[in-house]
């Protein structure tokens, strides 16, 4: 059997593959409520009877104020969680784990859709203040409201609720989303974090609120459940967050019991220059699997089968990630499968998709 259909075991929780769908926001809570749609279950649920081994949803908020944009799901309320729980069923039903992403957008929140032009979202409009570790603006976005001591336990209590009503509603994992230049990777780089307290200045200072994040959710999840976080591994600018940081803020993720990195890049400053290719990110989580002994994930123009399998036989992930392909594709581990040798009789279809298996 191709490693790409091993099981993988995280705690309690064995994953039927090492394909998992990344995290992709969908922009379509058209209610603005955060309340998950029949949108999310289709988009979900096609990956899961599409042979995914773990589903991410995308970024759901933790707070109202930490959605990107009016249009994002969250799990701040039990409206939102009980909405969840049915798309949860469902993933089961299939197969598959279901694992939902925790996030908060900092100053990059309260921002129109990407083909609405991804501006800040007027007052008038339905938009808020943002809040940052610093008064520093991401770009031509508003300048957002440094977090005070109060502000910043709000946050870590708001995940930790937020991962509480996560396990209520059956999610098998959740992962904290520290990459893309979001509220908690916004405090890990000092391009974004000029905060001269105990959040930051130092290696020690800025990683502080992710381990306390961590520490909060890690109390409340299930010791069986697994918790992952979602890194980027560089912020493709000088004097920026570092490989080397997220090595060894990855180390430290092992001794505050995070089971898996998925290790990502980018995202937090606009004048990156990220050098684009096939597998462009695997030799970050390949640096991070051996200087850290943790678990990664690989993500990053992962396109065919027989090179998601390398990735794998190379020893530079354990699992990985497929986001735009997977877009295009929502059965993608199926033509992998048969493209890796996979039987058809072996192979994660529904019994509905049988009779259509590769031949």
């Amino acid at each position: 059997m191709p490693a790409l259909f091993d099981p993988i075991t995280l705690r309690g929780l064995t994953v039927r593959n090492r394909i998992w769908l990344a995290p992709m926001c969908q922009y379509a809570v058209d209610a603005r409520d955060g309340v998950p749609t029949d949108w999310h279950l289709v988009h979900l649920g096609s990956r899961a009877t599409g042979g995914f081994g773990l589903v991410l949803t995308e970024a759901a908020a933790v707070l109202p104020e930490g959605r990107i944009s009016p249009q994002d799901v969250g799990i701040w309320d039990d409206a939102q969680a009980q909405a969840w729980e049915r798309i949860v069923g469902f993933l089961h039903a299939q197969g598959a784990a279901a694992g939902v992403q925790l996030a908060h957008a900092g100053r990059k929140a309260s921002i129109e859709a990407p083909w609405r032009g991804g501006g800040t979202v007027p007052a008038d409009e339905g938009g808020w203040p943002s809040v940052g570790p610093s008064a520093t603006a991401f770009g031509r976005l508003a300048e957002p409201l440094a977090l005070d001591a109060a502000g910043l336990r709000g946050v870590v209590d708001a995940f930790a609720a937020a991962a509480a009503r996560a396990d209520a509603a059956g999610f098998d994992t959740v992962e904290l989303h520290g990459a893309h230049g979001y509220l908690l990777h916004q405090f890990l780089s000092p391009l974004a974090n000029r905060r001269d307290d105990a959040y930051g200045g130092s290696f020690e200072n800025r990683v502080r609120l992710l381990l306390e994040v961590v520490d909060a959710v890690r109390g409340v999840v299930p010791e069986r459940k697994p918790v992952l976080v979602r890194l980027s591994a560089t912020d493709w600018v000088d004097g920026g967050w570092s490989v080397e940081e997220t090595c060894e803020v990855s180390g430290l993720l092992v001794e505050h019991g995070v089971d898996l990195v998925d290790v990502s890049s980018g995202g937090l400053d606009p004048r990156q220059q990220i050098d684009l290719g096939p597998g462009y990110q695997v030799p970050f989580a390949a640096q991070v699997r051996a200087k850290a002994g943790i678990a990664t994930g690989a993500v990053g123009l992962i396109t065919e089968p027989g090179h998601a399998q390398r990735v794998l036989d190379d020893g530079a992930a354990d699992v990985v990630l497929l986001a735009r392909a997977a877009l295009r594709e929502p059965a993608w581990p199926l033509r992998a499968a048969h493209e890796l040798g996979v039987p058809a009789a072996q192979a994660p279809y529904p019994v509905q998709y049988e009779r259509g298996a590769w031949a």
